[in-house]
């Protein structure tokens, strides 16, 4: 029956496929590292605490380098707020003489549309249009 049981026929299983093995290239290297007459893992003696001391070492080296990119760039800050104060102190007296001596006519109404005045009140006038007569032959 196709039932539910609480009974398992079967354990779970285990099926871990290691990505990075390749059975071939080990034998290969075991292989070469007895000819040459050098063991793999003669590299480099282990010293205890190693792996500890250089962790720690690489840690205080990258905090050093924080510190002083943070430092330069609080310095490129500065050295461009100096330079933007003194462009300010360098240019403002120029461009404040510049403005001041440009005097500007007033426009006046009838300056700029002749003898129409905008603001008078419109006077409506009635068609007194009418068309011209035809000829008819």
């Amino acid at each position: 029956m196709g039932w539910f049981t609480p009974y398992k026929k079967r354990a779970n299983a285990f099926n871990y496929i290691p990505r990075y093995f390749d059975p071939e290239k080990e034998a290969r290297e075991l292989r070469r590292a007895e000819l040459t007459g050098r063991r793999l893992d003669d590299a480099e003696e282990y010293v205890p605490g190693k792996y500890i001391r250089t962790q720690r070492e690489a840690r205080a080296a990258r905090k050093e380098q924080e510190r002083d990119a943070g430092r330069s760039k609080v310095l490129r800050m500065v050295m461009l707020l100096v330079a933007i104060l003194f462009l300010l102190g360098v240019l403002a007296p120029g461009l404040t003489s510049l403005f001041t001596q440009v005097k500007r006519k007033p426009v006046t109404v009838e300056s700029y549309y002749g003898d129409f005045d905008p603001s008078a009140p419109i006077t409506i006038v009635p068609n007194d249009y009418e068309e011209p007569e035809t000829m008819n032959d």
